[in-house]
């Protein structure tokens, strides 16, 4: 494993800032016996991370499971919120003392019968579920076969007196949700991904067009115009199902306020390592403030259903 840090000598201060850690690697598909070892992957991970004082270590997209699901698999996998997979993160949480992003499939018993979603637990220190996030804007035909839409709230949660919220992958190429969190006091929003060089069509088959490295584009224009940080948490690698193969991009970042990257991971497994320290950025703008100059009044029509043609 390879670790690539930009932190300094003294974690920061209580609600001063974060000691973030992003773990992308390669990891077993679609199994009971995938999901115990990912569980025994994350604690290997946690203590190495625990010896940086890390304070918040986050993981890919559907970390637990894999994401290369089919539908019999999900039903096969999909854990409660608490459910014996997610207590052992918590656990883990705990005797390494550090908060845990981990995606993972959800089930839920619900009127007319079962739910599954594509959902990310925020737990504490000290085992503590702080947030349950279930992915809102899913991706593609094989995605909407697996999942049901996640219907918010977009939450923030404080890790050691910072403020946190989470998206779901595609959900960072949607610049609403990211204001969302941002008007909401986040300071930093971490988005597990599964991006993928080339994705893989519903039938298999791969798309023509790549798909776009926003690592390099959205992410940081996401971070630049709301004053945060944003962490991406890809794999690195591929996953085979099926005769298919998903090969993804193992471009985890961290992006700061200024719109630069603080660190970005190769093309192997890779524990990224950052402070985030809002104090360490100074503005951008000497006069501007994109949150406090917004005109709330005028984007009545951003909620319109569909795109009204000319």
């Amino acid at each position: 494993m390879i670790y690539l840090t930009r932190i300094k000598e003294q974690v920061p201060a209580w609600g001063e800032g974060i000691r973030l850690a992003l773990y992308q690697g390669e990891r077993p598909l679609g199994t009971r016996k995938a999901i115990e070892s990912n569980l025994e992957k994350l604690e290997e991970v946690a203590r190495k991370a625990s010896r940086f004082d890390v304070q918040l270590l986050a993981l890919p997209e559907l970390y637990l499971s894999g994401y290369a699901l089919d539908r019999q698999q999900v039903e096969e996998l999909a854990e409660p919120v608490g459910g014996p997979s997610m207590a052992r993160v918590a656990q883990i949480a705990r005797a390494n003392r550090m908060a845990i992003i981990c995606p993972y499939a959800e089930r839920e018993q619900a009127e007319g019968g079962e739910r599954f979603y594509d959902s990310i637990a925020l737990i504490d220190s000290e085992a503590k579920t702080l947030l349950n996030y279930r992915k809102t804007h899913l991706f593609g035909q094989t995605e909407r076969e697996n999942f049901s839409d996640g219907a918010g709230p977009f939450a923030v949660a404080e890790i050691a007196g910072f403020p946190v919220g989470v998206l779901n992958c595609y959900e960072a190429e949607f610049p609403e949700l990211s204001r969302i969190l941002a008007v909401k006091g986040a300071k930093l929003i971490v988005i597990p991904t599964a991006a993928d060089y080339y994705y893989t069509l519903a039938d298999g088959s791969q798309a023509q067009v790549p798909y776009p490295d926003v690592s390099r584009t959205l992410i940081p224009a996401r971070a630049y115009e709301n004053k945060l940080f944003i962490a991406y948490a890809n794999r690195c690698g591929g996953e085979k199902r099926g005769g298919h193969e998903w090969n993804y991009r193992h471009n985890s970042v961290i992006a700061g306020p200024d719109g630069k990257l603080l660190l970005a991971a190769r093309a192997e497994e890779t524990l990224l390592i950052g402070d985030c320290v809002p104090g360490d950025f100074p503005p951008t703008h000497p006069e501007g403030d994109y949150l406090k100059d917004r005109r709330p009044e005028l984007y009545r029509e951003l909620i319109s259903p569909q795109p009204q043609p000319f």
